[in-house]
């Protein structure tokens, strides 16, 4: 009886109060080692959305198959010290670890120490990353919220918002503008 009321009452505090998703961990998903690591300073104001611009993916093993190309674009190609995004969000609605909630990302020029990079993966300009996907990115940023990572009056933006970049793509923008904080 009492397991019952414990697992009732876990499901009432996270229907009230949400929970943080599954993260697919930089383990798991088969990240290289960063060269090196510098600490975010939370909570941060900013919530920024990208996409890769490259495939879409809708299964684990093809989205981790994508992170592990953009780390390695990112490394080989733009000499970072590791994936540039804190979080990469998959079409199935799996969340994967970049930089994760304390580490300073790569992800959006003047803004890394004030922000987060939440990466959908894919190209967005002529459709919309799934329901799934969307719901994690904003679980994700609930979560940090929660977690006091992101500051609760944070600020939602898109990169395009503070760069020159079609990102996150023409189709998502739009939608990005109607969710909570942009």
């Amino acid at each position: 009886m009492l397991a019952l009321l414990s697992a009732i009452g876990c499901l009432l505090v996270s229907s009230v109060f949400g929970a943080c998703p599954h993260v697919v961990t930089r383990a798991e998903w088969g990240a290289r080692a960063a060269t090196h690591v510098s600490h975010l300073v939370t909570p941060v104001q900013y919530a920024f959305i990208h996409h890769t611009a490259g495939a879409d993916c809708h299964d684990r093993a093809t989205c981790a198959a994508q992170v592990r190309l953009t780390q390695n674009y990112h490394m080989n190609g733009r000499n970072y010290s590791d994936i540039g995004y804190s979080f990469m969000i998959g079409g199935n609605g799996e969340v994967f670890e970049g930089r994760g909630w304390d580490h300073l990302g790569a992800h959006t020029l003047n803004y890394n120490s004030h922000g987060y990079g939440f990466c959908f993966i894919g190209t967005f300009t002529s459709h919309v990353p799934t329901s799934a996907a969307q719901q994690a990115a904003k679980d994700m940023i609930a979560c940090g919220v929660q977690l006091g990572k992101i500051r609760s009056d944070y600020t939602l933006r898109g990169h395009r918002d503070v760069g020159a970049t079609e990102c996150p793509g023409n189709a998502f923008y739009p939608i990005i503008k109607t969710w909570p904080h942009y």
